[in-house]
């Protein structure tokens, strides 16, 4: 019988040849992914991370590289041997070969950095979406080359342009030089001028350098193929996202969100596993060979309580967890020696690929679920791969105690994602491991020189206009990623309808930019000439209490985008009154999902954390305001207080006013923000060690009223400063603790209204226009004579057909109501869809 390649509907479309040794199609696959670096991705069928396979075929894959460089050093190099492995895919990879060497300690890379333990060294990964890897040995002499001829393997699933691994060998060698380096890979895919500068690089370290491959080969790529593969993802994705709901239900799923219900999952079997006291879960920290033996020992008991657990299982899935490769597959290769099932091995991880399915392709499904280890570069989508209809009749998630959090358990979470496609979950968990002499848990990690000089920062610079943005460069630095030239822009009803399909969350995608029409903008510039002097008064009201209770020299950052243009008018008060030129950057934060970890640690490295002060436009019924607050829950100096320009919900300390009336930002979109789109999280965009993103409308520069904004207002600043000074006198002594008047009102009208969902109540003048502009409105309630403040709130209802009720006893001028019709595709306090009661 033919067996289809599984490369072969890649290579067929991209013209992408794989060329080599008999073994080597047998070895890998070809899938997509979205990756500005590389389209292509080489999967592996004996790696046990994206395919299931035997594990006792991915453990004797390792192992047997191990016995040959064994057999290459020499019984004695052998056993001053130091085995190091590269996170993520290639942790259990290097845990078999140093178990095939035999006497080697091992230590894998990590990008789970761990308080109390300082960082032995650091190195960047160049093609991947991930690349910061750290070093994290429990004892710091690991790594010495003692005695002076002591080699140093390194392992990776793959050697490709061999970059990573020479950077490593670089960086460590300028610290710890050593006489002898072994390179260890399941498959050398070096291009020809790849193998000759092996050589040269030997040369230049004065070191000897082998490598120790599987099998060999080579992939030849036509010109143009990144930009054809990244169409091609493109392509598939747009063709897959209107069948996705119904497509997750069937036993070949591809859905992206894994589907089945997730609502009633049954909760997972827990099996006690009695992991041996002081052997470690992996070798975060180095694995020795007296752990290796405690281990060995304990694996027939363990697997013989799986068993029991599984009952009559016929075909089952051990699933590691990310790093966590070798305590699973051990877990699984006992297990196929007790146990009667079919058993299979893989893991989830980080990095998003295109599922297709395709016998000819090698990611037939994926299942997508939050990651549950708080990770400290903040929360993601994390897959695994070929899980969904693989028909496994019970899978046994392992994950250390680190990633025992109630997000695996939540609704949306992996072991209800799995529960969807088997009949039968298991959760096994391994005590994560502490350093001896250490409190560490799972956390920011203790810095160290070696660490400073072996690990550069991957974190860029703001961007800054004009080439990202129509403001100033010194109005605002943004930290974000410029995603101008993706397509991510859907119609209004389209976008809803993806959220409420598939679970998608509102940060994946972006609305049609509104189009204001003449009358429109017509609207927008007599309500700035109007209001102008008065949003002037709040602006300097909110900057003189910062200055004078927060800092003398504040770092301004602003919630993008609705925060940016009262950030940049903050900053221009601070110039106007005091020749203060204050520092300004905007950063994302999204519903559900927390603010932009690494832009956080780009300004506590930049800046005083205690300096900081958050700034948005308005508060509305306050969610930002507390989602802000969770989310520098685990950032040390950061103060959550947020300054905004208008506070009618009574949500924060800090504000210009507490009236709810028409700041002109709050009518337009980007035209009014720097020509800059709402911000955008997206895992196959965004990936752990990026910003947030977001897109610059170039092509809206005719409209563009950012700067004309900005201007105007500033030039009210000199007519109100007697005002403001006297305003700021009164809020000093005032007692200005957050009432949440807006949350009482936004409950009672969701009663009243007979919605019974706070999620689709939006109020204020700010939080309707953005439901007439981005959402499905059902009705408008404006306050009884609230005059001109709303001639812009009805004309938009009035272009969609949204009737307009004139109500008494409102806290706010207005309050949009989303259409109880999309009631599903609406977003609730965690940024994804809520079910209607």
């Amino acid at each position: 019988m033919d067996v289809v390649w599984t490369g072969s509907w890649v290579a067929e479309r991209l013209g992408v040849e794989l060329v080599g040794d008999g073994e080597l199609r047998d070895l890998l696959g070809l899938a997509l992914r979205r990756n500005p670096k590389r389209a292509h991705l080489l999967v592996s069928n004996v790696l046990g991370k994206h395919v299931p396979q035997k594990p006792s075929v991915v453990y004797g894959a390792g192992f047997e590289l191990g016995e040959r460089v064994r057999d290459l050093l020499g019984e004695a190099d052998a056993r001053t041997a130091v085995v190091v492995g590269y996170a993520e895919t290639a942790t259990g990879l290097g845990h078999a070969v140093a178990d095939g060497l035999g006497v080697a300690p091992y230590l894998h890379s990590t990008r789970r950095p761990v308080e109390g333990v300082a960082r032995a060294g650091g190195f960047e990964e160049s093609h991947s979406h991930a690349t910061s890897h750290l070093l994290l040995p429990e004892d710091p002499a690991l790594l010495s080359p003692v005695p002076s001829g002591a080699p140093l393997v390194l392992v990776d699933d793959e050697f490709s342009t061999g970059n990573t691994v020479l950077n490593t060998i670089r960086a460590l060698h300028e610290l710890y030089p050593r006489e002898r380096y072994v390179i260890v890979a399941l498959a050398d895919m070096r291009a020809a001028t790849d193998r000759e500068r092996l050589a040269g690089f030997a040369d230049e370290i004065g070191a000897r350098v082998d490598l120790v491959a599987r099998s060999a080969g080579t992939v030849l790529l036509p010109e143009g193929v990144l930009e054809r593969g990244q169409s091609l993802v493109a392509a598939q994705e747009a063709a897959a996202s209107g069948a996705e709901a119904s497509e997750a239900e069937a036993p070949g799923a591809s859905g992206t969100r894994g589907g089945g219900s997730t609502t009633s999952a049954p909760a997972a079997t827990r099996v006690e596993l009695a992991w041996p006291a002081g052997v470690p879960d992996g070798g975060r920290h180095g694995f020795t060979p007296a752990h290796r033996a405690a281990l060995e020992a304990a694996l027939p008991g363990m697997a013989a309580r799986i068993d029991d657990a599984l009952g009559d299982a016929r075909r089952v899935l051990v699933l590691g967890f990310e790093e966590l490769m070798y305590a699973p597959l051990r877990l699984g290769t006992a297990l196929e020696q007790v146990s009667t099932a079919e058993v299979r091995y893989s893991t989830t991880t980080r990095s998003p690929v295109l599922a297709l399915d395709d016998p000819g392709y090698a990611i037939r499904s994926r299942l997508v679920f939050p990651a549950h280890d708080e990770p400290a570069d903040g929360p993601g989508d994390r897959y695994a791969y070929n899980v969904a209809g693989a028909g496994f009749d019970a899978v046994l998630a392992v994950v250390d105690s680190a990633a025992d959090t109630p997000a695996l358990h939540a609704p949306d979470g992996l072991l209800a994602r799995l529960a969807a496609h088997t009949g039968h979950v298991l959760l096994a968990v391994v005590p994560s491991y502490v350093p001896s002499g250490t409190l560490a848990t799972p956390s920011r990690a203790v810095p160290s020189p070696v660490a400073e000089r072996l690990e550069p920062s991957v974190l860029p610079e703001p961007l800054r206009g004009p080439a990202f943005s129509s403001y100033a460069a010194d109005d605002v630095g943004w930290l974000l990623q410029d995603l101008s030239d993706t397509a991510l822009e859907a119609p209004i009803e389209e976008r809803e309808e993806a959220i409420q399909s598939g679970g998608a969350h509102y940060a994946e995608s972006l609305p049609v930019e509104y189009q204001p029409s003449p009358q429109y903008q017509d609207l927008f510039k007599a309500a700035l000439d109007t209001s102008a002097a008065r949003v002037a008064r709040a602006v300097g009201t909110v900057t003189e209490t910062v200055l004078a209770e927060r800092s003398p020299r504040p770092v301004l950052v602003s919630l993008a985008r609705a925060g940016t243009p009262v950030g940049v008018l903050m900053r221009r008060w601070a110039r106007f009154r005091y020749g203060l030129d204050l520092p300004h950057y905007a950063v994302s934060i999204v519903r559900g999902r927390g603010i932009d970890a690494n832009a956080l640690r780009w300004l506590a490295a930049h800046h005083d954390p205690a300096d900081v002060v958050f700034v948005d436009g308005w508060t509305g019924k306050g969610a930002i305001t507390r989602e802000l607050a969770a989310a520098l829950a685990d950032f040390d100096g950061f103060d959550p207080e947020i300054a905004v320009l208008a506070d009618p919900g009574g949500c924060v300390r800090t504000y210009g006013t507490r009236e709810d009336f028409l700041v002109p930002s709050a009518c337009l979109n980007s035209t009014v923000s720097g020509l800059i789109s709402r911000t955008v999280l997206r895992a196959d965009l965004v990936g752990p060690d990026d910003y947030h993103g977001a897109k610059f409308y170039r092509e809206l520069a005719g409209t563009d009223v950012s700067g004309h904004f900005v201007d105007t207002v500033a030039g009210r600043f000199a007519e109100v400063v007697d005002t403001v000074d006297a305003d700021v006198k009164e809020l000093l002594a005032a007692d200005r603790a957050p009432t949440w008047e807006g949350w009482a009102a936004v409950e009672r009208i969701s009663e009243e209204y007979g919605i019974h969902d706070v999620n689709l109540v939006k109020p204020g003048v700010g939080e309707t226009t953005r439901v007439l502009l981005r959402r499905v409105p059902w009705k408008i309630l404006a306050h009884r004579g609230a005059g001109a403040d709303l001639d812009h709130v009805r004309l938009l209802a009035e272009q969609r057909g949204v009737p307009v009720e004139e109500v008494d006893d409102l806290p706010y001028s207005c309050v949009g109501l989303i259409h109880p019709r999309f009631t599903r595709g609406a977003t609730g306090a965690d940024g994804k869809a809520v079910t209607g009661k």
